[in-house]
């Protein structure tokens, strides 16, 4: 167990420092998912630690000594974050909180899972705390309450237990589903944090679409995401061949596989599909910096992918508002994706996520049907067009490729033509070739006139009309129709003549 529990932690200097901190009145216990982790073979780079007095001298004491942040996550009950990284560059987060009880057998106690019931005191390594047989239940492959009132005490441990079972692949004891169901309408009594917290953590593990379909099968969706169930049962027309509620469970499905794909590391096995081996084929070199792309992060405390996986979740969610008859007479959903884009913003902003998350999530729901009408063009992806793409979506044009590309392979499923496929791979491919390889001469191209240029030169005064001219500017020269200073001021007096003439006949300048 001692040399277990050494390499658990991700700083080779936090033991040591531990056991230093840890002394008769103020004793350190390592708990929950880490432990768990570490009896079941895997890392873990998200612990957490009890401590039974002083919770914020220790917390503060460890993140001076490591270089790293701290944060108070509720300093009623004592409840503290540190994030930072280790010398590779990867993240890691402690949490230290005050210890619920007088010994740690009664916090154990008040835990949810037993599973997560386990404690070792970092001045006892070699002695597994285990009050509820945890190990147990973990070597039988369930998860099991640790009391009757486990749900009621927190409710939020009713979406907790749908993540542990589909990320551990493990049963759910039937009186513990019997005590999840009846808890669920408790819900609605969490704070939106922490609610938000635990689906970003689903969001980030594996196999999202099973995780979706047991929230609904329980009954859980219209107190986390009260927009979906609404998809059930809405038809759709060719060539889709899902409803809305079971294309939007197989667009999850599908970038999970492309995101393992192209953003986890290189797997033969993930490229058998002809489908997944022109993937490969077409965006596979992007890998490096698709990889530098998710490890963005817009809150310290959320990744980009879990976002990604939020706004697919909500891509289409207007749908249900917006079907109608097309003027051919076929079901259409002509505007859903304005529609979808206020839903996902009104859940967002429900779930508390930050100003930034919400604006980048917003442009992929909004402009998730972009690459679809580009590839579409029959002259094909202009320099024009990729520069315009970019200026409204910005780096959210990435996680659009990958959206798009998900959201074509749920739209045919098995019956995806190879021609459609490859024009959505190509599209995809240029765009990331212009925003990583090409962004000074397409995305960012330098200024060849500044505004006050124009007022000089064309005897302007300060207004809108000066941002009209210099965006007409750089549009046409990411386009590659002007390069110099002079053909610059040459187009902005045929677009101002042009204009002019336009007002004087009636038109709007």
């Amino acid at each position: 167990m001692l040399i277990v529990f050494e390499n658990l932690f991700p700083i080779p200097t936090l033991y040591p420092l531990l056991r230093r901190l840890s002394h008769t009145n103020r004793r350190i216990f390592l708990v929950g998912g880490a432990l768990r982790d570490a009896l079941l073979g895997k890392s873990s780079h998200d612990l957490d630690f009890a401590v039974s007095h002083e919770v914020h001298t220790v917390a503060r004491t460890v993140a001076d000594a490591l270089g790293a942040a701290l944060y108070i996550m509720d300093e009623e009950h004592e409840t503290y974050r540190v994030l930072g990284r280790n010398k590779s560059g990867q993240p890691y987060t402690l949490d230290f909180s005050r210890l619920r009880g007088l010994r740690i057998e009664q916090d154990l106690r008040a835990r949810d899972f037993t599973i997560n019931a386990m404690a070792v005191d970092v001045s006892q390594p070699n002695v597994l705390i285990d009050p509820l047989k945890g190990s147990h239940d973990l070597r039988e492959k369930r998860l099991r309450a640790c009391s009757e009132s486990a749900f009621v005490d927190d409710p939020l441990r009713v979406v907790r237990g749908i993540r542990l079972a589909n990320a551990l692949k493990f049963h759910l004891l039937p009186e513990t589903v019997t005590q999840l169901r009846q808890a669920v309408p408790l819900l609605d009594r969490v704070s939106a944090e922490r609610k938000r917290d635990e689906l970003f953590r689903m969001l980030e593990g594996e196999d999202i679409k099973t995780a979706f379909q047991l929230m609904d099968r329980l009954g859980i969706l219209p107190y986390l995401l009260p927009e979906l169930p609404l998809l059930k049962g809405v038809p759709q027309p060719s060539p889709h061949v899902f409803d809305v509620w079971e294309h939007t469970l197989a667009t999850l499905d599908y970038l999970e596989r492309l995101f393992a794909l192209l953003v986890a590391d290189y797997n033969e096995d993930k490229t058998a599909s002809l489908v997944m081996g022109s993937t490969t084929l077409y965006l596979g070199r992007f890998r490096t910096q698709l990889i530098s792309h998710y490890s963005t992060r817009l809150n310290p405390n959320r990744s980009l992918r879990a976002l990604l996986f939020l706004a697919a979740a909500y891509h289409d969610s207007g749908k249900p508002e917006s079907a109608g008859a097309h003027p051919n007479g076929r079901l259409s959903f002509i505007g859903h994706e304005r529609i979808s884009q206020t839903y996902f913003e009104e859940r967002a902003r429900a779930l508390a996520l930050s100003n930034d998350e919400i604006e980048h999530g917003v442009k992929v729901v909004r402009h998730h049907m972009r690459i679809h009408h580009l590839a579409n063009a029959r002259e094909g992806l202009s320099r024009r067009a990729t520069y315009r793409f970019f200026r409204d979506v910005g780096m959210a044009g990435i996680d659009i490729c990958l959206l798009s590309l998900a959201d074509t392979l749920a739209t045919y499923h098995t019956t995806l033509p190879q021609e459609i496929w490859k024009q959505e791979l190509a599209v995809c491919q240029q765009l990331m070739e212009a925003w990583w390889h090409q962004q000074d001469s397409t995305i960012h191209p330098p200024a060849l006139l500044r505004g006050n240029d124009l007022m000089a030169v064309l005897g302007l005064s300060p207004s809108p009309l000066i941002g009209r001219l210099l965006e007409a500017i750089r549009e046409a020269q990411a386009s590659g129709e002007i390069n110099t200073r002079e053909e610059a001021l040459r187009l902005a007096q045929d677009l101002l003549a042009a204009w002019k003439e336009s007002a004087l006949n009636g038109g709007q300048s």
